[in-house]
């Protein structure tokens, strides 16, 4: 098979990156530092970072150029992490200082840092942990391509088996910043390749253009799911270059599962399943008609709840660990759970929720596949109110996965419930876009529902309310950071006028309330202040 230009350009890279590694290994003890992006949004790339008493360090020599070197390793934490420095009058004492007084236990090839307060949660897991921090990776490329080791400051869980995926998703495994203080009492440790930087990347780091950050100008989503395939073992999905119906005949029966959500009521899940019985009486009736003329594409659907995937034990292999295995003998040549989850998700057509943390799986799905948000009704004990609206939540994951297209429940329909004619729409032209053959890469834009669409032409409109809400910085007041789209939309809380008083004090987040309400015409989205 002939080797393309791509092939061609990452092998370079990896020739010249081991290359350069080689040369200066055990070579140069002095700490070096580049770092990309401005001094807001900025990874950097160490080399012979040093750790001790819970702590690094840089070790320097007089003269020497550092450049600006704090960064934010967690997306929840708006200051950011500087190294200390230490400086000596020359090379000399700086090798004599490593080699004869610290003697550091060397820490091999890359290690990736991040902070993580919520790793229980495979959502906030999997794109407020790990998912910014390999984009702070992506910017020193070919690194995101080879094996590398996490640093990851996560809180002690006997059962967080988000740490288990982190370990395979790098390829050398995890450490735990707070075993890694413990040890470095008196102890020093030097990290060959350290890269941290990724505190404005995650998923609930708003953007200007309402994405998914790198997901779409580094090409990340696609990136960081083709790696979760190929580090836990599997093929990865299909590719499809120019649109979704590439390797697909007219007559192909579609996947698509309706994943369950706490938001749904007891009447939605009731026409949810008469939905489901339609598409998939139609689809039994007409998979062996192979004369008869179409009306609908055929679809089977089929209801899922992520928590109950659990991979097939074969009891009847018995392999006995020996003194020395520091981890399961099988590690690495049986499945778990999360393999099941990607098993599904790899071959899903159409994938069918809600809000929540079942949206963050979106992003694993093969090229040309359709997500549709079915919304959820806030605020919360409105929902059966005049005030009730449409909330879609996570829709800039859809904006920043361009492999895929996103459609919605219709926004003004969705505060009345889930209506089974509606559902069956929704996936009848799902099926139908993707044998059509909608284009690929989609539009950002076009993978937004209409509120979402409304805050990325305010956010270009109203620029001082833009800093607002999507610049993370020490000065900000968080509440208006925590920015949910279909809240400010329909002023809620904080984007109420008055705001809304806590422990007496009001909180408030100022913008151009008479542009939104032109926006919102214009976008046809109602709202119960509205005039009928």
């Amino acid at each position: 098979m002939p080797t393309t230009s791509s092939q061609f350009e990452i092998s370079k890279h990896i020739m010249n990156f081991t290359h350069s590694r080689l040369f200066s290994r055990n070579k140069i003890l002095e700490t070096t530092i580049v770092c990309v992006g401005s001094s807001y949004n900025q990874s950097c790339l160490y080399h012979n970072l040093y750790y001790v008493d819970s702590a690094f360090m840089i070790l320097t020599v007089n003269g020497s150029y550092l450049p600006p070197f704090s960064v934010r390793t967690d997306a929840f934490n708006l200051w950011p992490t500087t190294p200390s420095t230490r400086t000596f009058k020359s090379y000399a004492d700086l090798e004599i200082f490593v080699r004869t007084v610290i003697d550091p236990k060397v820490i091999p090839s890359v290690t990736l840092h991040f902070g993580q307060p919520w790793h229980f949660n495979i959502g906030h897991a999997l794109f407020d942990g790990l998912y910014p921090a390999y984009v702070a990776l992506i910017r020193f490329s070919p690194r995101h391509l080879l094996p590398f080791r996490i640093l990851a400051g996560v809180d002690n869980c006997n059962d967080c088996w988000s740490e288990d995926v982190y370990g395979r998703f790098a390829g050398l495994g995890i450490l735990k910043h707070r075993v890694l203080n413990q040890m470095s009492k008196g102890n020093w440790f030097m990290f060959e390749e350290f890269v941290m930087g990724s505190g404005t990347m995650c998923q609930r780091c708003t953007q200007p253009n309402f994405q998914l950050p790198g997901g779409v100008e580094l090409d990340a989503s696609r990136l960081f799911r083709d790696r979760m395939y190929q580090q836990h073992g599997l093929i990865h999905p299909t590719v499809r270059q120019k649109s979704s119906s590439e390797g697909r005949s007219p007559r192909d029966v579609l996947v698509a599962y309706v994943i369950d959500n706490k938001r749904y009521t007891a009447e939605d899940r009731k026409e949810i399943d008469a939905a489901m019985s339609e598409i998939n009486n139609y689809t039994n009736s007409y998979i062996n008609k192979t004369t008869e003329k179409l009306l609908w594409p055929l679809v089977r659907v089929s209801y899922l709840h992520y928590n109950k995937v659990a991979v097939q034990k074969n009891s009847s292999i018995q392999i006995n660990a020996t003194k020395t295995d520091s981890r399961s003998p099988t590690y690495e040549l049986i499945d778990n759970n999360f393999i099941a989850q990607l098993k599904l998700l790899r071959q899903m057509d159409i994938h069918i929720t809600g809000p929540g943390t079942g949206q963050m799986y979106q992003t694993f799905l093969s090229d040309g596949a359709v997500s549709i948000n079915l919304g959820g009704r806030l605020p919360w004990g409105a929902e059966k109110t005049k005030r009730a609206f449409a909330s879609y939540l996570e829709q800039y994951m859809t904006s920043g996965a361009p492999y895929i297209k996103g459609l919605y429940y219709p926004i003004n329909e969705r505060p009345r419930g889930i209506e089974k004619h509606l559902v069956v729409e929704l996936i009848r032209n799902a099926s139908r876009l993707i044998l059509e053959g909608f284009s690929l890469p989609v539009k950002p834009l076009e993978n937004l529902a209409p509120d979402g669409q409304l805050f990325v032409e305010m956010c270009e409109k109203d620029k001082e309310f833009c800093a607002l809400v999507t610049e993370r910085l020490p000065n900000r007041m968080f509440t208006c950071l925590e920015l949910w789209v279909e809240d400010f939309v329909h002023e809620e809380r904080q984007w109420k006028l008055g705001g809304f008083m806590h422990n007496n004090k009001t909180i408030s987040c100022a913008f151009n309330h008479t542009l939104l309400g032109e926006l919102r015409t214009k976008y046809g989205i109602k709202h119960f202040q509205m005039p009928t």
